[in-house]
């Protein structure tokens, strides 16, 4: 695991946007190798960190649902 990911869930806090993208960021980063993807690759590295950010909505949101029920 990416040691700059930090546990998104169980926070003192609700979780921000922002910290959900920096964790995508972080993850597509740590994957792809590339701290800032080429001109050829941007499309591609952005729109990996889009899909990263709503998998993780998707899993945080579904992980609190299950804890309250």
């Amino acid at each position: 695991m990416c040691r700059s990911i930090k546990p998104l869930r169980n926070m003192d806090h609700p979780v921000t946007e922002q910290e959900i993208q920096e964790a995508a960021l972080q993850y597509v980063r740590k994957v792809s190798g590339y701290r800032k993807p080429s001109k050829v690759n941007e499309e591609a590295f952005n729109k990996a960190i889009e899909e990263v950010a709503e998998a993780t909505r998707k899993i945080l949101e579904n992980l609190i649902q299950k804890q309250v029920a």
